[in-house]
């Protein structure tokens, strides 16, 4: 009873879903919920495929994709994003720690974050919508939960790199048990599609191999410019992860 509870924490704390009220609340099962972040994106991989499995029965696959990357979007309340387009603004326009710090906190949106969200959504509905039917439902259902684990990868081997913040909580120490729990989440999709041959082998360990450099480089990146990571940072990866599996899934199909 108590995982099901840490895993509706983390729906409530990643998503605008409502939770069922006897599930309660300590602040405390905050540290351990962030094992259930890939499950949490089987959620919103579910939205997001049934509203294209929908719509694409009556609507060209691009509008299909473009309806479903809005339904993610509204199910997470635009949480990843927000975080892509404020490490954007951040990296892109402060020259110090602190400062990259303090445009990032900043709740207003400068034109390096602009540009990077308008690219990197584009970049999603364009790569998703030159999949076919199947390979796009089985792609959002790899990537969703795939991403959240690079994202978690953070948190169990890096530092949170503010004295306080929105992820603060959700960073305190990550046992290798509980990174172990939100891995075997991750894979259960993955396995399913190679079993099913919804994708091709090459293309999804193409799109995974891209996944694991992309994570590889922002961590990278956020140990030079932060000594660590932020809630924003974690969006980034989320974000950029999810639609470089798209690319290379894309490529090694095509």
């Amino acid at each position: 009873m108590q995982q099901v509870r840490l895993f509706f924490i983390a729906l409530q704390f990643f998503t605008r879903l409502p939770i069922p009220r006897w599930v309660g609340f300590e602040a405390a099962w905050l540290h351990h919920a962030s094992r259930y972040f890939p499950l949490v994106g089987l959620v919103v991989a579910a939205i997001a495929a049934g509203v294209y499995a929908l719509t694409a029965l009556v609507l060209p696959p691009a509008v299909a994709v473009l309806l479903s990357t809005a339904a993610g979007i509204y199910a997470t309340g635009a949480f990843h994003e927000d975080g892509f387009a404020d490490m954007c603004d951040g990296f892109g326009g402060g020259h110090t720690r602190e400062r990259v710090l303090e445009i990032m906190k900043d709740s207003r949106i400068g034109a390096y974050g602009a540009i990077g969200i308008l690219l990197l959504l584009a970049t999603k509905v364009a790569a998703l919508s030159s999949l076919p039917y199947t390979g796009v439902l089985a792609a959002l259902f790899v990537a969703h939960p795939a991403s959240r684990l690079m994202a978690t990868a953070l948190i169990w081997r890096m530092e949170y790199a503010r004295a306080e913040g929105k992820a603060k909580p959700m960073a305190q120490e990550m046992r290798s048990g509980e990174f172990a729990i939100a891995a075997c989440t991750a894979a259960l999709p993955v396995a399913l599609v190679a079993a099913r041959g919804w994708i091709a082998p090459v293309a999804l360990a193409c799109g995974l191999l891209a996944m694991v450099l992309a994570a590889a480089w922002l961590a990278r990146k956020c140990a030079q410019r932060l000594g660590g990571y932020t809630g924003d940072c974690l969006g980034a990866v989320q974000q950029l992860t999810e639609a470089v599996f798209y690319l290379g899934a894309l490529a090694a199909w095509s």
